[in-house]
């Protein structure tokens, strides 16, 4: 066999590391962000219309980025998208848009209800729910098949987010449905014609419903708060005036989508990972207390964020190459999760990794806000799937959404047998 650098001599500009096709034909591009790694972990590529980018693939200067957020800001380009930008209002400002001074201000007002103390407090709800849907698919213990994403991943994440929001129980399939629409804005099956006709409504319906659906809740609080985050964050002030309305909306709009869009998406590509690696799985299975360390090398394995942007205030050198100001930067966390610098034998999938330095959840001032509840809900999936699945396969071919921006499973038919609780 000729040796590894002699396999392709194709041109580095012809990789194909930002198409959604590419994405959804053969899942993550791991080869060429390898080629990327060893030989330009910092390189330029066009796109259509004289809009280009940095790709950058190495975990050393991702997070060297990620730490000076005032040198490289979130604003003006959230990701970097084949067909430019997705069809959204400008006047979105959410967390993810957001740089100092604005953005620690903003993060604040919800933090405390994700830090770990807070965290902790939900594991029961979190287990007596997992059980309760592994209850539904168990059965008497026959042999049955399943969609898990639809029946285990989706409305697990779902139901704890919507009720630390407030959301009532009635309506955590609408979010399910809004959260779709947007984050699978490039998917065929998620889009739909506006109601004016326009091209991308699905997108462009999905968040004006959200808005609508969350302003009748904050008036509902406002007039009558509750223990919820909504009631927290209608309440709250920035430099001492109440959050503006566009930034309330986008908050909500946020945590919807980021609190089950990635998590769903890196339950089912952990499972998946044990279906093909059944090995590990028998190790779960006979050391359950393995599944932190388990549930951190499935965020790392699966990387359910592929990429956000940067763009930086002024020209600056990265890894050898003259980056100018304003142009973007795209920093590519499964990369980085699978750097040879860093990782022992990255490419293999092992549940009793250590240490596991992954950015799955980000790195800087913009860590995932909802890590702690990701970790939580990842632990009692796997857990309880460790100590009653007796046997599972794939009963047919699982679907990727068609997406260079959040990795997501559609759907992943399964052939199960678990033990009756």
């Amino acid at each position: 066999m000729p040796p590894e650098s002699s396999l392709d001599t194709s041109s580095l500009d012809s990789l194909d590391v930002i198409g959604p096709d590419t994405y959804l034909e053969n899942g993550y591009p791991h080869a060429a962000w390898k080629r990327l790694r060893r030989e330009s972990p910092v390189h330029w590529f066009d796109l259509p219309g004289g809009v280009g980018f940095w790709a950058v693939t190495r975990r050393a200067e991702v997070v060297w980025i990620s730490k000076q957020p005032k040198r490289f800001l979130n604003a003006p380009r959230l990701a970097i998208f084949e067909e430019g930008a997705p069809p959204e209002k400008r006047d979105i400002r959410h967390l993810l848009v957001m740089d100092p001074p604005e953005h620690p201000k903003f993060r604040a007002t919800a933090s405390s209800w994700f830090m770990p103390r807070a965290i902790r407090a939900r594991r029961a709800e979190v287990e007596r729910i997992t059980r309760e849907l592994l209850d539904e698919m168990a059965g008497d213990g026959e042999t049955r098949e399943a969609d898990f994403v639809n029946d285990l991943a989706a409305p697990l994440t779902l139901a704890v987010l919507a009720d630390m929001l407030g959301v009532p129980r009635e309506d955590w399939r609408l979010m399910f449905h809004w959260t779709n629409q947007i984050a699978g804005s490039a998917d065929p099956e998620f889009q739909s014609d506006g109601i004016d006709g326009s091209v991308g409504g699905g997108i462009t319906d999905a968040r004006d419903g959200m808005f609508q659906y969350f302003t009748e809740l904050s008036a509902k609080r406002r007039a009558a708060p509750r223990n919820d985050i909504v009631s927290v964050l209608v309440s709250s002030t920035i430099d001492g005036d109440p959050m503006p309305v566009m930034e309330l909306l986008s908050y909500f709009m946020l945590l919807v989508i980021a609190g089950n869009e990635t998590t769903r998406n890196a339950a089912s590509g952990g499972l998946l990972a044990l279906i093909e690696n059944p090995g590990e799985f028998d190790k779960l299975r006979r050391n359950p207390d393995l599944v932190e360390l388990a549930a951190e090398e499935i965020v790392r394995w699966t990387s359910p964020v592929i990429q956000f942007c940067r763009t930086p205030v002024e020209d600056v050198e990265v890894a050898g190459k003259l980056i100018k100001a304003r142009e973007s930067m795209c920093l590519f966390y499964p990369s980085a999760n699978r750097d040879e610098a860093v990782f022992e034998d990255p490419e293999i999938f092992r549940i009793d990794r250590k240490p596991n330095p992954h950015l799955g959840f980000g790195i800087g001032e913009h860590f995932c806000l909802g890590a702690n509840l990701a970790r939580l809900e990842l632990r009692a999936i796997f857990r309880q799937l460790a100590e009653r699945m007796e046997e599972v396969e794939l009963a047919g071919r699982y679907e990727r959404t068609r997406s260079s921006f959040l990795g997501g499973v559609k759907r992943m038919p399964i052939r199960y047998r678990l033990r009756p609780s």
